[in-house]
């Protein structure tokens, strides 16, 4: 406040302002010029006073200046002076502040959930036998708000939510993005596509959301569950984390009982029929899923997760993707890089692997020549290309296998150019997608992370990190004779970018200490 007071020159009353005028006037009394000078200069004067003060300035000009500022400095605006809280009342400010912080479109009256209407969603999710007239009856009133109701009682309150977020479902995981749409805040958990077509969009479904009833009032519903929108709520536990709770959830069942609630869940989950799945531990796994996610239907907590830093040297730009794991089906994992090391940590795991724990650890100093497509079809030679690495990394001291020389990051700066090499993968290997890139870009040694179920007697094994292209890659579990392919996640995701690489190495040690 008293900065601004400076700024403007109002000082604490008019009587203040008066005071310095009469200041100024006697020092003009006291200089050499005499009366007749002074006049006759002021009379040259033709054009209007300069402005002494930002208070001085004109209304539409002062709303430009003002709609510069953050929004969290406006309220120490509107108590420098009256004018100043008089022109905190332009819509215009506001609606720059939302567009600007919050990503907010141009039209407050206009504006839709994401490609999909407030209406649709009711009637998608509510029963769209009804006529439309019921659900208009259900939606707030807009016609009476504005911009700065809409910054000040539900964008800059729920600030502290948008962006990603991991939710504890034990070894399950998750992926929450958390974003401003239209003029809701809604929490939209992200899906796999269905196993095992990796390279198919991800999909989304709603888990609550935050919007105005009324113009001071933002109400939080929980959008679980197949009978629409219900009262919910939102705590804050701690910096980066915050939990959901719903107060209906009757909302949350149906009316078939949990035979029909598992055979809905399992069509959204995996596209298909129990009767479809033949493989019987692959049945076991996602009744297994089935049983402990639900436990989670009415409280969930949540916990910040970033975007990794990306640096010139990467191999490619590191991000979020979709890759098969067997009979778990599709899991998301975040591929980093640290060093010289390629890493991609789980965000949604299985009972063997939990998320959170690190699934693949390639070393970018060691690539491997492949032979030629004849060989690459025999296991046996791959296996010994590899596992002549694997040998000389544990006869390597570990200082060592941490040097980061130049030569090193020359080997893996250049591993993503150049000419792209035939690839084929060697017979007897299992692939749950068959559908994969016939060349690639280069190879690396690295291991990845197998366990026993319940995450018993975890080790890295060795295998074969594969760079198709810069969207996509695949390992070769040499041990497992299992490949995955993983293909990147395209989704724009605001407010998930790491502050510098010190917080988002800080996230990843976290990490499997929330899901482990």
């Amino acid at each position: 406040m008293a900065v601004c007071a400076r700024l403007c020159g109002v000082g604490q009353s008019r009587r203040c302002r008066r005071r310095q005028r009469h200041n100024q006037q006697d020092q003009a009394s006291d200089s050499d010029m005499d009366e007749e000078e002074e006049e006759r200069i002021v009379g040259q004067s033709t054009g209007p006073p300069h402005p002494q003060s930002l208070a001085e300035l004109p209304p539409e000009l002062l709303v430009e200046i003002v709609s510069l500022l953050p929004g969290t400095a406006l309220p120490n605006v509107a108590l420098v002076c009256k004018k100043f809280r008089q022109i905190l009342n332009t819509e215009t400010i506001w609606r720059r502040r939302c567009m600007e912080e919050f990503g907010m479109k141009d039209d407050l009256r206009k504006m839709e959930v994401g490609g999909v209407s407030s209406r649709d969603l009711y009637v998608k999710r509510v029963n769209p036998r009804v006529k439309s007239g019921r659900f208009m009856k259900l939606l707030p009133d807009y016609e009476h708000m504005d911009y700065r109701d809409v910054y000040t009682h539900l964008l800059h309150p729920y600030r502290h939510i948008l962006g990603l977020w991991q939710p504890d479902i034990g070894p399950y995981g998750g992926l929450l993005n958390v974003v401003v749409d239209g003029l809701f805040i809604i929490g939209w958990m992200y899906l796999p596509p269905h196993d095992p077509r990796v390279e198919d969009p991800m999909r989304r479904r709603p888990l609550f959301r935050i919007h105005l009833l009324e113009s001071n009032k933002a109400t939080v519903e929980c959008m679980y569950g197949h009978k629409g929108p219900h009262k919910g709520d939102i705590q804050t536990v701690k910096k980066d984390e915050f939990s959901t709770k719903c107060n209906q959830t009757d909302y949350h069942r149906m009316p078939g009982g949990r035979q029909e609630e598992f055979r809905t869940w399992l069509e959204e989950e995996w596209g298909r029929t129990l009767e479809e799945i033949f493989h019987e531990h692959m049945q076991e796994l996602i009744l297994m899923k089935f049983i402990y996610t639900s436990q989670y239907d009415n409280c969930l907590t949540y916990r910040r997760i970033y975007l990794p830093p990306a640096m010139p040297s990467d191999l490619l730009h590191p991000g979020l993707f979709k890759g098969t794991y067997g009979s778990h089906g599709l899991e998301i994992v975040m591929l980093s890089f640290i060093g010289t090391y390629a890493r991609a940590t789980k965000l949604t795991g299985d009972p063997n692997v939990p998320a959170g724990q690190l699934t693949l650890d390639v070393d970018l100093r060691r690539p491997v020549v492949l032979p030629d497509l004849e060989q690459q079809r025999n296991i046996e030679e791959l296996s010994r290309l590899v596992m002549g690495v694997h040998e000389e990394v544990q006869r390597e001291d570990q200082q060592q296998a941490m040097d980061t020389s130049a030569a090193a990051r020359g080997a893996a700066e250049g591993a993503s150019g150049g000419a792209t090499l035939p690839f084929v993968l060697p017979l007897g290997v299992m692939a749950r997608n068959e559908v994969y890139p016939r060349t690639c870009r280069k190879c690396f040694y690295g291991t990845g992370l197998i366990a026993g179920h319940g995450f018993t007697s975890p080790e890295r094994t060795p295998g074969l990190f594969v760079l198709f292209d810069e969207d996509r890659f695949g390992f070769i579990w040499l041990e497992l004779k299992s490949f995955s392919l993983y293909s990147r996640l395209t989704d724009h995701l605001a407010h998930s970018h790491a502050p510098n690489m010190e917080r988002f190495e800080a996230m990843l040690m976290n990490m499997q200490s929330w899901t482990s």
